[in-house]
């Protein structure tokens, strides 16, 4: 099997590790990536880690021809027209925005400050989590890829919700995130002075993350779900550590904590339990999954004030972002989801 794939914004950060990653895929072949801003500009100028592997050039999205799959890795609020023209040629559709990952149409001026354009599509997309959705990706032409800090987030908590064990309303998440996060366009919170050594509370309140966060974890619980959702930049350039602090409905034993996320995630290749009793790596770190689709979930159990924290880690570029996306390629052509992906992170770097 050969795909052929599209990228519609290939020139940023999230763009350039699908890239990074497809270019080596054993059944994909890149048809095209385009580029409004650097249009007739090599790729390898702007993305200089793929010399020797990508020889062409960015493309305007008018020139692209037609794919088995087209990747949208545009900014949010900017999806919607691609879906419609895609949808009607019959190509399967991998959104790496925020356009279709909510549900309910009322969510969107909540979370994102604007009505959804074209609300009768929500209900086609499949929220792109093959953790929690692995089926309905395989039978789905279309996948709204979540968000970064919620997939650490959902990831670390989903099991406990499955087994309705959280309190839904004792969810408090701590998310520090690296400066990759923003994007590639320049900001001055990520201007290297002003990023360096820091540990930024940047948005306390009301991220826009929380939406599917709650989404998520209500519907695998069967409840309603009030999260204290607040992230932090930090100085890191890939990488989320979530610090969950979950409130338990009924008195557990660590054993049981154990069997519960070894039973959720026994078919989640990508998913490694973190809990060593000795040694520098006893819970999930960032930095070890640096370039990897590996999402590392830890906890300790607080039985003083029947409290569980729950750690997990994942490279924000990656599991966050383009390498989940191929995951869900990989799902929705039929292949094996670890294609293209299975590879170990560096160490030390």
């Amino acid at each position: 099997m050969t795909i052929s794939a599209n990228i519609i914004g290939a020139s940023g950060y999230t763009g350039g590790d699908l890239l990074r990653i497809l270019v080596t895929h054993p059944e994909v072949e890149v048809k095209a990536a385009t580029s409004e801003r650097f249009a007739g500009e090599p790729v390898k100028k702007i993305h200089p880690n793929l010399r020797s592997f990508v020889d062409y050039n960015f493309v305007s999205v008018k020139e692209i021809k037609e794919a088995d799959v087209v990747f949208l890795c545009v900014p949010h609020g900017m999806a919607a027209p691609y879906v419609e023209q895609y949808m009607d040629s019959g190509t399967k559709i991998v959104d790496l925005s925020a356009d279709f990952r909510l549900h309910n149409p009322a969510d969107y001026p909540k979370w994102y400050g604007h009505e959804h354009p074209k609300p009768e599509l929500l209900k086609k997309f499949v929220y792109g989590l093959p953790e929690l959705h692995r089926e309905q990706i395989k039978k789905s032409n279309y996948v709204a890829c979540p968000g970064c800090l919620s997939t650490t987030s959902i990831l670390s908590l989903a099991p406990l919700a499955k087994e309705k064990l959280l309190d839904p309303n004792g969810i408090v998440i701590d998310a520090k995130i690296g400066s990759s996060g923003g994007g590639a366009a320049f900001d001055i919170s990520t201007h290297h002075p002003e990023r360096v050594g820091v540990v930024r509370s940047y948005k306390p309140t009301g991220h826009r993350h929380t939406g599917e966060i709650e989404q998520e974890l209500g519907e695998l619980q069967g409840a309603k779900f009030g999260v204290a959702f607040s992230p932090h930049a930090v100085e890191l350039v890939r990488g989320i550590l979530a610090t969950c602090h979950v409130r338990l409905n009924k008195q557990v034993k660590e054993v049981d904590i154990w069997k519960i996320y070894r039973s959720f995630y026994k078919d989640s290749p990508f998913v490694r339990i973190v809990k060593e009793k000795e040694g520098h790596y006893r819970y999930p770190e960032p930095k070890l999954l640096a370039g990897t689709n590996f999402f590392d979930v830890g906890f300790e159990l607080d039985s003083h004030v029947n409290r569980l924290v729950v750690m997990g880690a994942i490279d924000n570029l990656v599991k966050g972002s383009g390498g989940q996306a191929v995951q869900n390629m990989n799902l929705m052509f039929g292949l094996d989801e670890k294609t293209g992906m299975w590879r170990p992170g560096l160490h030390p770097i």
